[in-house]
């Protein structure tokens, strides 16, 4: 224990002598922010410049992107383990807050893939004409809000950016939904708020339990405490956070939220704010608590075969596309509990990897979904049928994600599940029976998977011809451009991993080799259950 502590000290001082000369991530985060306030000056004049705002947000957001892909691929050192780009600035010491960023492995890819798919959901925005300054402002707020909480270093500041990002999805919701909308926003809001106060008891816990009190994330990591407290905190974490993932059965708001969202809301809920679960539970659960996360690892393993199996049987029993493909996440996310608790690298390893392909596919499904429901203003399956060959671009393209979705070979999707079985399999600490259990169940996962969505595939292309329906316009330019913006990737990681494992793996090794020494010790003690 010693020895771990005197590691993770020397890291500090590392991290801290490594602080960045000009704040580049504070500029991803406040460039946002600067498009919203920008927008308020300008009015909506019907004759010229009707779509003022969807122009201004497009462009903030193409310009954080940019700005993103510059920090993370010039300036950001993906050999090294330790935080980079550091920025410490007292905001209100009185409270102890501190304007706090930095980034690291498990932060850098989700800050692209948030730049990313806010940029493409801003543009799939396109005949947003309902108060469209409120629209677009919200959008560039959840942008800033997502990139802050890939960033932050302080947990008050993490904790204002988790809470701050929930406002306007709620409004997204509650404003720009479909029937049942407020009801979907509302519940929304009441699972993600409850499941704050236990973040917010939890982390405060772990912030006054050593000699002094700190907020900084990289301090509280030093702490490893153990013991009941710890068995607490790591709960009340892992239930907080599993809200977002979402976890059984804390998930049931996530089909009624993407029932009711339009497509670029639920490029976003899918896309970026489950990731926020699983990124939580990494830099949280994993880091600070690695002796209850050894303990606890089989616990999640059975949590995530739970998710996977249930969110399968459930999507089978949805006639609404977006609710099949909202119960489909339930299953993919399943993945990442199993990676999680691999605790070793392989699972790290495939458990980020799984978030940044199911945040590229599912939001390419969502976005394709909207697609041909701007064109038929359905989204019951029964009502619709025959759309293949009056759309035959958009049924390649929701081909091509199902695909990637039912983790076909050549695809990221294979890729990141793979890892994650390597994982579990080997890991030792685990017993064979339990290893072999845990792979059977969740493969039915897999032979489930590409049933349902290629049943509705069927359903929707090839089912019966609805005449209504024979006269829908295909996809334009614009539309191509963000579903290959999306599905591209997917294709590029599938047969080139190495492209997105750059950026993490030396930061899932280095935490791997941390839960190894505990695994170690709790092998040793006889304490670890398998």
């Amino acid at each position: 224990m010693f020895i771990l502590h005197a590691t993770m000290e020397d890291n500090l001082a590392i991290a801290t002598a490594s602080q960045a000369s000009f704040p580049w991530l504070s500029l991803i985060i406040l460039l946002p922010i600067a498009g919203a306030m920008v927008m308020q000056f300008f009015k909506v004049d019907e004759k010229n410049n009707k779509n003022i705002h969807r122009n201004i947000a497009i462009s903030f957001l193409l310009a954080d992107f940019l700005l993103i892909i510059f920090v993370f691929v010039r300036l950001f050192n993906n050999q090294s383990s330790q935080l980079q780009l550091i920025e410490r600035i007292s905001w209100l010491p009185f409270i102890g807050l501190e304007w706090s960023l930095g980034a690291d492995g498990l932060s850098a890819p989700l800050v692209v893939l948030s730049g990313l798919i806010t940029l493409l959901a801003a543009m799939t925005s396109w005949k947003i004409h309902n108060k469209p300054r409120l629209y677009f402002s919200l959008l560039l707020i959840q942008a800033a809000a997502q990139a802050l909480v890939f960033l932050s270093q302080d947990f008050l500041l993490f904790f204002l950016a988790w809470e701050l990002e929930l406002v306007p999805v709620y409004l997204l919701i509650a404003i720009w939904g479909g029937k049942r909308r407020l009801y979907a926003a509302t519940k929304f809001i009441l699972y993600t708020a409850l499941a704050s106060l236990l973040i917010l008891i939890s982390g405060l816990a772990l912030a006054l339990s050593g000699p002094e009190f700190t907020l900084n994330l990289t301090e509280l990591t030093t702490r490893s405490p153990s013991g009941t407290f710890a068995l607490l905190c790591y709960l009340g974490f892992l239930v907080g956070f599993g809200v977002k993932l979402p976890i059984f059965p804390l998930h049931t708001w996530l089909p009624d939220a993407h029932g009711e969202a339009n497509a670029p809301v639920s490029m976003l809920l899918a896309g970026i704010l489950l990731k926020m679960g699983g990124y939580a539970l990494l830099r949280f659960n994993v880091q600070m608590f690695p002796e209850t996360h050894v303990k606890l690892a089989p616990a999640l393993i059975i949590i995530g075969i739970v998710n996977i199996i249930y969110g399968a049987l459930n999507a089978f029993a949805q006639d609404n596309v977006k609710r099949r493909i909202a119960c489909s996440s339930v299953s993919h996310m399943g993945f990442v509990l199993l990676g999680i608790g691999a605790i070793n690298a392989l699972g790290f390893s495939g458990a980020m990897l799984q978030m940044i392909s199911h945040g590229l596919i599912a939001a390419a499904m969502f976005f394709i979904t909207g697609s041909f429901y701007e064109r038929t203003n359905t989204l019951s399956i029964p009502n619709m049928g025959g759309l293949a060959k009056v759309l035959p671009i958009t049924f390649a393209l929701f081909l091509i994600s199902s695909l990637a979705s039912l983790a076909l070979p050549g695809m990221s999707g294979f890729i990141s599940e793979i890892t994650i079985f390597l994982g579990i399999t080997s890991q030792d600490g685990f017993t064979s029976i339990f290893r072999s259990i845990t792979i059977l169940i969740a493969a039915i996962g897999l032979v489930l998977t590409p049933i349902y969505l290629l049943s509705m595939c069927r359903r929707v292309f090839f089912g019966p011809r609805i005449p209504a329906l024979a006269l829908v316009k295909e996809m334009n330019p614009r539309e191509l451009t963000i579903g290959l913006s999306l599905l591209v990737p997917t294709l590029i990681i599938g047969f080139w991993p190495k492209i997105a494992t750059n950026l993490f793996e030396t930061s899932t090794n280095a935490l791997a080799s941390v839960i190894q020494t505990h695994t170690t010790l709790a092998l040793l003690n006889s304490t670890y259950i398998g």
